[in-house]
């Protein structure tokens, strides 16, 4: 996870040095994973391939209402699809769960990110495509840390 994740996951790794003297860490989301496994088997799995899990993770950040640093995390993943259909369905699937479980609009929130339509919002807003990096980690980081930072 050291190598491959980005500056903020690698601040908020959980890692120790076992007994036999190997640096471990602790799974700190499951995406990585999923693609490793997908892409050692390219070729040799159907698509679309749908997958979910809900793997125990731990990230080693500052505890608020929600957010622990030891939580379970639902994952839904369609690989090989190429336009908005895939979305649709995790959609569709998150929303039947919640329903089935009695969760209904007044229990929970869903929020769509897409960074093609941001992209174009910031383009109609004069902001040059090469701030595009930047602006996204910000609006990453906006439930964190507020408006006003």
């Amino acid at each position: 996870y050291i190598r491959k994740a980005g500056e903020e996951v690698t601040q908020q790794l959980y890692n120790f040095e076992d007994k036999g003297g190997r640096r471990v860490t602790l799974r700190p989301e499951m995406t990585p994973s999923l693609a490793r496994m997908v892409m050692a088997k390219r070729g040799g799995l159907p698509m679309p391939l749908k997958w979910f899990s809900i793997p125990q993770c731990w990230r080693y950040e500052r505890m608020t209402r929600g957010r622990r640093r030891e939580h379970y995390q639902w994952n839904m993943d369609v690989w090989g699809v190429g336009g908005v259909e895939a979305e649709a369905e995790l959609l569709a699937a998150m929303v039947a769960a919640f329903e089935a479980l009695g969760l209904t609009a007044q229990d929970v929130g869903v929020r769509v990110n897409s960074r093609k339509a941001l992209l174009e919002l910031l383009a109609a807003k004069g902001v040059p495509e090469e701030l595009f990096a930047p602006v996204c980690v910000l609006v990453d980081k906006l439930d964190k840390v507020g408006l006003s930072a």
